[in-house]
């Protein structure tokens, strides 16, 4: 609330004078003697005709009020966003079972600390759109860069282990990458894509996929996930479920040069600490600019000041007239 002129406020300063002036003038009743007088009961101290004063001075108030022009105002944000166009691409290939990763220290699934992870990403990139790449025998598009956040998440709940075959075909995962950003206008489009593995399945390699993103200038920044060495899987066995510890075969030299290509950055994430570390690292490497303009409508509401001042008023003048009228 505001007032346009709040200048004229000041004539609420005449209100005190103007109760004491009130107070103690009035008519006069002429008479030959007060005997008669004195046989009335004197009754209430309170004199009855003040409510008259008060009311009068509640609608001068009321008036002034609205002369000073009140307004109240509501504020409104404009967000301008100069964001950054992210793919996610995702390995849920069979390697992603192994169990090397915890949660709580209980052994979890890659996927599942993953998923995790980039859960996390995605609430911290509101102003950007983002998309979903699932890559396995093939790669297709989850989910296609959207703003709405939540359907994302959604889909990337529906990932799971396998749903694309049990291969690692990282160069068709760039591949479809760049169908879907080439020729997308933005300040900067770029491609996480994390794997546990090598390429092995796919129509096209990786660095032929790489030199083509480069060519759009996308950028790519790659993430190995696993364990050094052997890593334990939860496998069937005569004995009921039991860990088996395999190899992990992670191309990190690929990864590394398919990252150069495209002026992005290679990480090894080897536990759920250092994944978590790896999505905050690029978070902070592709900043969205992000304009905030606020501004304020107003609406005037003199008249409402206005109406109540002229009801206060009509009521004063039917008291002053029937109940708490005066002899002259």
């Amino acid at each position: 609330m505001r007032f346009t002129d709040p200048y004229l406020l000041s004539l609420l300063l005449l209100i005190v004078p103007l109760f004491f002036f009130g107070r103690f003038s009035g008519g006069t009743v002429k008479f030959s003697g007060i005997s008669s007088f004195k046989s009335i009961h004197a009754g209430a101290k309170l004199n009855p005709r003040l409510i008259l004063l008060v009311l009068r001075l509640f609608a001068i108030t009321l008036f002034i009020l609205a002369l000073a022009r009140p307004q109240s105002g509501k504020t409104f944000s404009k967000i301008s966003s100069n964001g950054v166009d992210i793919m996610l691409a995702i390995d849920t290939s069979g390697s992603m079972r192994a169990m090397d990763f915890k949660i709580d220290d209980k052994p979890t699934e890659r996927l599942t600390i993953v998923k995790n992870v980039v859960k996390d990403f995605i609430d911290k990139r509101t102003h950007d759109r983002i998309g979903l790449i699932v890559f396995g025998d093939e790669a297709f598009t989850q989910c296609p860069l959207t703003l709405d956040h939540g359907i994302l998440i959604d889909f990337l709940d529906r990932t799971h282990i396998g749903m694309v075959g049990e291969s690692t075909a990282i160069g068709q995962a760039i591949g479809t990458t760049v169908n879907r950003l080439k020729d997308i206008k933005s300040k900067s489009r770029i491609l996480i894509l994390l794997t546990d593995g090598r390429n092995n399945s796919g129509q096209i390699g990786p660095m032929t996929a790489a030199k083509i993103s480069n060519t759009y200038n996308i950028k790519i920044y790659t993430v190995g996930v696993g364990t050094r060495g052997k890593a334990p899987f939860l496998t069937d066995t005569f004995f009921g479920k039991r860990f088996v510890y395999q190899d992990v075969d992670i191309d990190e030299e690929t990864l590394q040069e398919i990252a150069q290509a495209t002026g992005g950055k290679y990480y090894r994430a080897a536990n759920s600490e250092e994944l978590v570390k790896i999505y905050d690292d690029i978070d902070k490497l592709e900043k969205t600019e992000v304009k905030i303009n606020e501004y304020t409508e107003y609406e005037e509401q003199f008249k409402w000041f206005l109406l109540v001042g002229i009801m206060v008023l009509l009521v004063e003048i039917l008291l002053s007239n029937t109940k708490l009228r005066k002899i002259p």
